[in-house]
Parts: C-alpha cells; structure tokens; sequence
C-alpha cells in the first residue's frame, strides 16, 4: 500500500530560521531515489542542495522558484511504495518528516511515531542538521511553470551580477502569480493568461493585474518598451549581510585608518614564488603575501584577533586566526574562512585560498565554512578601487581592505641621496572597534602588515 511522506525544510545549520528556494530539480510525478537532488535553496550564508531521503513518486511541490520557505515548512510531499495511496488528499494528510541519518551516513527513511494530535513525538534531521524554527502554515504551489533560478557568477574578482528580479515577462507566456494576486484578478474578472508581468522574478504583481482592469475586457497588456527600475528582492545573502552590516555600525564604534606601501619587493617575491615547482599548481596572487603579513602581525598585537564579549563584559583574545576572505557573488557579499591559518605554511595557506576561491565561484559554500572568523581581509583592489572604510564583520575585532596594487612614481632613498622611481604601491586601510582595540594597538598593527609586504624579510623574524 502506498504512502504519502511530506519532507520539510530542515535548518541547514547556524540556527538558519527560513530559506528561499533557488531550484527545483524534480517535477511532479517524477520518480525519485534516495539522495538524490531535490532542490537547491539558498540560505542566510549560502546556496544548499537538499537530497532526497527516500524513494517514491513526487507528488506535489507546495513552494515556487523565489518562495521563501520558513525551517519546519512541507516543500514536497513524495508517494512512497505501491498500490492504494494512503493520505493521498491535496494538501494535507500523509507524514510530515524531514529525514534522519542511518549509521551508514545515508539517509533514513524512518520516522517516529505520532501523538494522538498527529505531531511526531522525535523530529528526524538531516545529517550534520538540526531542527529549528516555527512551523509555519504551508502553501501551496502555482501550478504555472515556475522561472527558472539565476546562475552563479564568478565570486572573486568579478562585479556581482544582479538576477533579473523584475525582468518583463510578456503575457500567454504562464501566468505565475501568488494566490492574493490570482484572487484580486479572480474578484476584478482579468485573465491572467493576458497580463504581462513585471513583478519579482517574472511573477505578475498587484499593480499589473490592477491596470488591466482599467482595460477593456480581453485586452492583453504590452510590456513596457523601457524599464524604468528595477526592483531586487532582499534575500538570502544580501538580507543576511544588510543585518549584520547595519547591527556592526550602530554597535561597534568603528575607527579607520589608513596607509600607502611601496610593495615592490613583495611583487618580486611572488614572481620568485610563482615560478618554483611546489606552487605551480596554485594561484600565487598579492593577497597571499597580504594574508601572510596579516597572521605575522597579529602575532605582534593579539588584540586584534579578538571578539567583543558584551554580555560577559570580556574582550576574548583567540591565539588562533580563522581567516575570512571577502568574496563578491551574484548573491552578495560572503566571508568564507580558512580554519587555523596562522598553522599553515606559505603552500598550504595558497592551497586553501585557491579552495576557497572554486568553491565560493560555484556557490556551494558551505555554512561551516562562513562562520567562527577571527579576522577578515576584503580585497578591493580586484575592482580598480585603491581604499575604502571597511565595516567589520560582526564577532570580529578589525577588518583589512587591500588596495589596487599600481605602478606609481615613489621617493627612493639610498646612500644619501632621493630619486624618484616606478614602484609598484599599493594602499592599505584598517577598520577597528574601539572598544576592543585602542588607537596604539590599531595604528601598529596596520604598520606591521605594511612593513612585511615592503621588506617580506621581516616575516622570517
């Protein structure tokens, strides 16, 4: 006898409380096996794909591309074994589960018993998740094709992409609406079907379906012939990261300082670097001499690799540095960290930014890997830019921006005597709590990083 199994989204881990959903990869009536891809949704801290805990039959998908999805909500329910279904009625009934992890590491497709009320008495999880957040009432989903999620761009080095949230869509081309939308249209007697949308992600909106009901019946509404704005759902990423900018400003007093450095010897390094077998395989850009001097200097002023504890009234000094690397993506701003850097040879510490770098490119960085950062660089110059005002990523107590590295006139002094000469230069800035880091602690530190990338020697020391 058959049997209806809703799978709800599960916290994917960090106490995540909603999800939104980037990519459905299975359609209904599609046949599933255990582990495979149901659906990409994309996080506070980064994009997951969420396996199937069990073989079946899809039988319904209750959210869209674009939906967000609170932690505990059905997405899917999946018809599990042959014959008369049971619990089969649209929308409600079958088992409500998120799936828990065999001994093997697989996923389990067991679940416990239900109270009389019909809640589960033990939550099953996914591996390495747990369960949190409200259970929210589920919706159901249109039925019209969904839009298809936007692709990944390149995460460092690259401007970010903006998805096309209020890209036109011409109407007769699917009518993708929320459902106050289709009961507004339904009450004013429009045809969604003649509606063109502008709403986000090609949906049709409240306005769109309002100004066709000025029309005369059966008319079908043109696209614009110019978009006027465009209007980018906060989400995800970026909504994560507005929060988390906004609560450091107003927490952290924030101090900024700032410094130019002939590099020119650090430049050459890295062409010595570069050219030698062992590192042949990785990339050997500036930023590793930059993470380089920042673990030096730390060493030499620990204060800056500490977090703020408020509510203990403690500033905690970590004597080990998890290194986030700023990267951009068509998502927003992530900070994935190198665990343990401060451990790590030259090699080993230009493997794991290369690492890094792949995985944020293809936005499968895991959540693990966004948090417990000690200190952060940003590295501006990929952008052209020279300098900025860094905000401190919250947790931390100072944050590095790297500059464009350039070929300028420099003072060069020797044997008594000044010449001006082409050096390659480069600007540093540093942001600081206050609270945390006094302007002595902030001012030679920054010092420190430049003095390793203008005579690298000083790291031997």
């Amino acid at each position: 006898m058959a049997e209806l199994k809703h799978f709800k989204l599960p916290d994917i881990g960090e106490g995540l409380t909603e999800a939104d959903i980037l990519r459905w990869d299975v359609a209904v009536g599609d046949t599933v096996t255990v582990n495979q891809t149901l659906v990409e949704v994309e996080t506070a801290k980064a994009a997951v794909e969420l396996p199937c805990p069990f073989a079946g039959v899809i039988h319904e998908i209750f959210f869209d591309v674009g939906a967000t999805v609170d932690v505990g909500q059905p997405i899917v329910s999946i018809q599990v074994g042959e014959g008369e279904l049971v619990g089969a009625s649209s929308g409600s009934g079958g088992e409500d589960l998120v799936p828990t992890p065999p001994i093997d590491g697989g996923l389990s497709q067991s679940v416990g018993p239900t109270s009389p009320n019909g809640i589960p008495e033990r939550e099953a999880v996914l591996v390495g998740y747990g369960v949190s957040g409200e259970r929210g009432r589920r919706r159901k989903r249109a039925k019209p094709d969904a839009v298809p999620a936007p692709s990944a761009n390149d995460a460092f080095g690259v401007t970010p992409g903006a998805h096309a949230a209020n890209a036109v869509v011409p109407a007769g081309r699917g009518a993708l609406a929320k459902p106050p939308v289709r009961k507004l249209a339904k009450t004013l007697g429009v045809d969604l079907a003649n509606i063109a949308a502008t709403g986000p992600n090609g949906s049709i909106s409240r306005l769109d379906v309002e100004e066709a009901a000025k029309l005369p019946a059966g008319t079908t509404t043109a696209a614009p012939s110019v978009d006027t704005e465009t209007r980018i759902p906060i989400k995800g990423v970026r909504k994560h990261t507005a929060a988390a900018m906004v609560s450091s400003a107003f927490t952290a007093p924030h101090v900024t300082e700032f410094i130019t450095v002939d590099v020119t010897d650090m430049m050459e390094l890295r062409n010595r670097v570069a050219a030698r077998r062992e590192f042949r395989e990785v990339k050997v850009s500036p930023l590793l001499f930059v993470a380089r001097a920042v673990l030096w200097a730390a060493k030499r002023t620990p204060v800056i690799n500490s977090t703020w504890d408020d509510k203990a009234g403690e500033i905690v000094v970590k004597h080990y540095v998890n290194l986030g690397i700023a990267a951009a993506t068509d998502r927003g701003l992530i900070v994935p960290n190198i665990k343990r850097a401060d451990t790590m040879s030259l090699l080993e510490l230009a493997q794991a930014m290369g690492t890094l770098t792949e995985v944020a490119r293809s936005g499968r960085t895991a959540p693990a890997d966004m948090s417990g950062g000690t200190f952060t660089i940003t590295n501006v110059g990929v952008f052209g830019v020279d300098t900025g005002t860094p905000i401190i990523n919250p947790g931390e107590a100072a944050i590095l921006a790297f500059g464009a590295v350039r070929r300028q006139p420099w003072v060069v002094s020797s044997d008594g005597t000044e010449r001006i000469e082409p050096r390659w230069v480069t600007q540093l800035a540093v942001s600081f709590d206050h609270r945390s880091v006094d302007g002595q602690q902030g001012s030679e530190f920054l010092a420190d990083v430049a003095a390793v990338l203008r005579d690298p020697g000083l790291a031997l020391l």
